[in-house]
């Protein structure tokens, strides 16, 4: 097998849990009008469409702001802004109309493409748009008319998911109609974060322009809690990035229902589908609760813990054991579950008739061993140790001795173990004991 097949067929066979989970999940896309405005928007929809071919529900919700500004350059006309908020006078509606509607025409354009060398061959894929926005007029605030400038008053949910449900891609538009008939300008962002509250979507993804999020250290913000992702929107707390705002709709979406938004960056090639079809994706998610859980495992990680321990039992790091084992031994074992795989886990094993339990099979992924995971773990086992009235803890190993030392173990002699454990000793091994008192 070639290399360049094999990893073909070893990222099929990595992102076939995600395909599986994503099928007939709704997703709703909100992209910046700039991805139209590059050569890299065939490569989007492609990606779109690819979504759609697997099975997932599709909402589109383009913006069109590069396209408005250079009708109303040619115009001389401006938006002018007031507030953070923009005023849409009569001129200004009518460029928003020509561009939006352009912006549609070409995406359907795009989503209709079907060379017989193309991404896109033999598809036939219906993009489905229409008055499914009911807006209303942002109206006078603070003295200031905003005009034609408006909000999302109301999403068509049925009718989006009557056309959803025929297979076909919803494109909504960033412009509204008022029950009077009046047509208004609205952020795409809002569109789309309404569509997403209203359809109690799986997924919101915002593609963003320029940097993301990024620590201190410069380096790239996996994940963050809505409580987390506050903090960056405190007065004074904030960063300069082009994504705050998103981060802002993103816990609008959330409170709203929304399980998982993720803000990603629009010039990576393929951005949609490594955030989808990989563990850890390439952009932020934001997320009601924690991304990744630890918790007590259970018979349905049995697979998992399997899986995660192979490697180390064939190199003889650890002693092997059975499904049939692990199965009566699974209520020891505590797990850090991230994105529905077991990525790290241990066993604490108390001594019946004794003030002891042995820590066992503590193991991390090696993806994962460069975070806090495994003491994390520790922690847990100690506290579960002291709950059940134990005192000390022990561990048997042949290669992470330092790393325990590191934890506050000090190595012990073999008869420290309680002599239950003594006479299962394998000396063939010749594990180091060490032990750490917890009382």
């Amino acid at each position: 097998m070639s290399d360049s097949l094999g990893h073909l067929v070893d990222w099929f066979r990595h992102s076939s849990p995600f395909i599986h989970a994503h099928r007939g999940r709704t997703f709703v896309v909100s992209v910046g009008g700039e991805a139209l405005t590059e050569d890299t928007a065939a490569g989007l929809v492609h990606d779109l469409a690819l979504l759609s071919g697997l099975g997932i529900r599709v909402v589109l919700v383009p913006g069109a702001r590069p396209q408005i500004e250079e009708r109303l350059s040619h115009q001389g006309a401006t938006i002018r802004y007031v507030n953070g908020l923009r005023v849409t006078d009569a001129d200004a509606l009518a460029c928003v109309r020509d561009a939006v509607g352009s912006v549609r025409l070409e995406l359907e354009a795009l989503f209709s493409m079907g060379l017989a060398n193309s991404p896109m061959a033999g598809l036939r894929l219906q993009v489905a748009s229409g008055n499914f926005v009911t807006a209303r007029p942002l109206g006078v605030r603070d003295g200031v008319d905003y005009l034609q400038t408006g909000e999302v008053r109301r999403i068509d949910t049925t009718a989006i998911r009557q056309r959803l449900d025929d297979g076909a891609v919803v494109l909504l538009s960033p412009l509204g109609v008022s029950p009077t008939g009046e047509q208004f300008n609205l952020y795409a962002e809002d569109v789309a974060v309404a569509a997403a509250r209203g359809l109690q979507a799986d997924k919101l993804l915002f593609l963003h322009e320029g940097q993301g999020l990024v620590d201190a250290q410069g380096e790239a913000i996996g994940e963050l809690t809505v409580e987390q992702a506050r903090d960056w929107l405190e007065p004074g707390e904030a960063v300069e990035s082009p994504v705050i705002a998103q981060l802002a709709r993103a816990v609008a979406a959330c409170r709203g229902g929304v399980a998982r938004v993720h803000l990603l960056p629009r010039a990576r090639d393929g951005a949609i589908l490594g955030e989808l079809f990989s563990r850890d994706g390439v952009g932020t998610l934001v997320t009601p609760r924690a991304f990744e859980r630890l918790r007590t495992a259970g018979v349905e990680d049995i697979s998992g813990i399997l899986a995660l321990i192979a490697p180390l039992e064939a190199d003889g790091t650890l002693v092997r054991r059975t499904r049939e084992r692990l199965e009566t031994e699974i209520g020891d074992f505590t797990v850090v579950e991230r994105e529905g795989t077991v990525v790290a886990c241990a066993a604490l094993h108390p001594i019946p008739g004794t003030d002891a339990a042995e820590v066992a099979c503590l193991v991390v992924h090696p993806d994962y061993r460069g975070g806090q995971r495994g003491r994390q773990l520790l922690r847990r086992l100690e506290d579960d140790a002291r709950a059940v009235g134990r005192e000390r803890l022990f561990v048997l190993t042949t290669r992470t001795a330092h790393w325990f030392q590191e934890q506050g173990f000090a190595p012990a002699p073999v008869n420290a173990l309680p002599a239950s454990r003594q006479a299962f000793y394998n000396l063939s091994r010749s594990s180091r004991v060490l032990s750490k008192p917890i009382g």
